[in-house]
């Protein structure tokens, strides 16, 4: 079985899925999917730290199922925005992966990654695959995957 890195922009799943659907994501069943084809070498998902119940009880069910949960802060701005971005953190953490592992998948719809996924397949010979919200999933993302996972019903809570 080959080895892969699975990344996870919670905030991007979360939000897509919500606006697509009005349904939160399934981890348990992605997870399952993914491992019966593979080994999987590392997971990780990246979210914001909130003082929530719910956000705890969230956390912990990643990590009961094999996540390893990176946080940051969540920032409220004055005008009323809010920041808790991940993108580079992401970014280190998958490069460094793709020495290691055959495949890495990530799950996000976030345009700004396409550079990584192009970069980590020319650079390494990883194979890379995108699971995302189709119609919140930035083509150039799409384009730069190996294979892009349409997130649906079938992953959907």
């Amino acid at each position: 079985m080959n080895k892969t890195a699975l990344f996870v922009d919670v905030q991007n799943i979360y939000y897509t899925t919500r606006q697509a659907y009005g349904r939160q994501f399934n981890y348990r069943k992605l997870w399952q999917i993914i491992s019966q084809q593979c080994t999987i070498t590392q997971a990780t998902a990246y979210a914001t730290q909130r003082d929530d119940d719910g956000q705890h009880k969230f956390q912990s069910a990643l990590k009961h199922m094999g996540f390893s949960v990176k946080l940051k802060p969540f920032i409220q701005r004055i005008d009323g925005s809010a920041k808790g971005d991940w993108d580079v953190g992401i970014t280190i953490d998958v490069l460094d992966a793709a020495k290691e592992v055959d495949r890495v998948i990530l799950l996000s719809g976030d345009g700004d990654f396409d550079l990584l996924l192009e970069k980590i397949n020319l650079q390494y010979g990883v194979r890379t695959e995108v699971y995302g919200v189709p119609a919140l999933t930035a083509k150039s993302l799409i384009d730069a995957a190996s294979v892009f996972h349409p997130i649906d019903e079938d992953l959907l809570l």
